[in-house]
This record gives structure tokens, C-alpha cells and sequence, in this order.
């Protein structure tokens, strides 16, 4: 996150969302494209900026300590490819507006939704 939220703390935890590979290229390729529109709202650019961010981080992350994801995939019995993204309430909540973001996804994001 680039900036800590008013109000409640709630609202800077992080909560893992387990994204296959292809989610997260899904994911990327949304935001992306959302960045380049010239309306972004200032506010969501900054939150899909930080999405970005933490998709970069995610892989990161495993490279470094490759452990505690391998234990969450071998006793769910996800596949390889899956590792937690982390996202704010407030990044949540700028992609699930993203219009283009695929159906499959919108769910797998939003079943985590408060």
C-alpha cells in the first residue's frame, strides 16, 4: 500500500487472495489497461498502481520463501502456480469496479469481499 487509510484500521489489512497464474496475468492485463484510460479517477490509479505492485511482490515473495505457499497449494491441493496476492480493502475494491475484469475472476476476488 502507498498510503495508510483514514478511519478504520480495518481497512489496511491485507488479506491473501490465491491467484493461479493465469489470474494474475489476467489480473495485470486489466489494471493495466485500466491505467492507460485516460479517465482513471487519481485515487484508483494509485490503488491499481499498488495492485500491480503486490502482483510483482507475490512472485517475489515465493522466490524468496518458497515454504509457506508450497504448504498452503499441498494441503488445499492447488496447483503449483497459485500464490496469495495481497490486497487492501480500498485495491480490492478498485478492481471488483473494473468493468473489463473477467467474470471468473470478479468471483474468485469477490468471495473474499467483507
Amino acid at each position: 500500500m502507498s498510503i495508510l487509510p483514514a478511519g478504520d484500521p480495518a481497512a489496511a489489512a491485507l488479506l491473501p487472495h490465491w491467484l493461479s497464474e493465469g489470474d494474475r496475468g489476467d489480473l495485470a492485463a486489466v489494471v493495466r489497461d485500466a491505467m492507460a484510460e485516460p479517465g482513471v479517477h487519481p485515487v484508483a490509479a494509485v490503488h491499481l498502481a499498488d495492485v500491480l505492485t503486490e502482483l510483482h511482490v507475490a512472485a517475489a515473495r515465493d522466490a524468496v520463501w518458497p515454504a509457506p505457499a508450497a504448504r498452503v497449494r499441498r494441503v488445499t491441493g492447488w496447483a503449483d502456480d497459485v500464490l496469495p496476492v495481497r490486497l487492501s480493502a480500498a485495491e480490492l475494491d478498485s478492481v471488483l469496479d473494473l468493468a473489463a475484469l473477467p467474470l471468473a475472476l470478479r468471483a474468485v476476488l469477490g468471495s473474499r469481499r467483507p
